[in-house]
């Protein structure tokens, strides 16, 4: 798949801490309708990326590190999964691609796969909220 139900919820966790205060992952569930077990899996590769501090304790929570601004939905999307690829043989060399010709399947995709990229550098994620 593309883009998963995990990216989409990490992108809706994200606008829950946009006012930089922090929140309890409670709070962010309810906000965003998001299992909380899910939620813990998502915030933890969040905080591993960079996007987001986590505390502990009576004054603990979930803020952002840094502004919507300055992130974009590639760094979302890559914090959570891989990079996403529409097919996984983009992952490496086709295996069709010898004798000096290139299969023309994974060429296009290739071709879609870069605009794919592009568009999720270009989208800061200030602009979606």
């Amino acid at each position: 798949m593309l883009l998963t139900r995990e990216n989409d919820y990490a992108i809706r966790m994200l606008r829950s801490m946009r006012d930089g205060e922090k929140h309890t992952v409670k709070e962010i569930c309810q906000a965003e309708e998001i299992p909380e077990a899910f939620a813990y899996k998502i915030l933890k590769k969040l905080r591993r990326a960079g996007l987001i501090e986590v505390g502990r304790g009576a004054s603990g929570g979930c803020r952002l590190n840094q502004p919507l601004e300055e992130l974009n939905l590639y760094d979302v999307v890559t914090a959570v999964d891989e990079e996403p690829l529409i097919m996984p043989c983009l992952r490496e060399s086709c295996s069709r691609n010898s004798g000096g010709s290139r299969c023309r399947v994974h060429t296009e995709l290739a071709k879609i796969q870069g605009v794919l990229m592009k568009e999720l550098r270009a989208r800061k994620l200030s602009d979606l909220f």
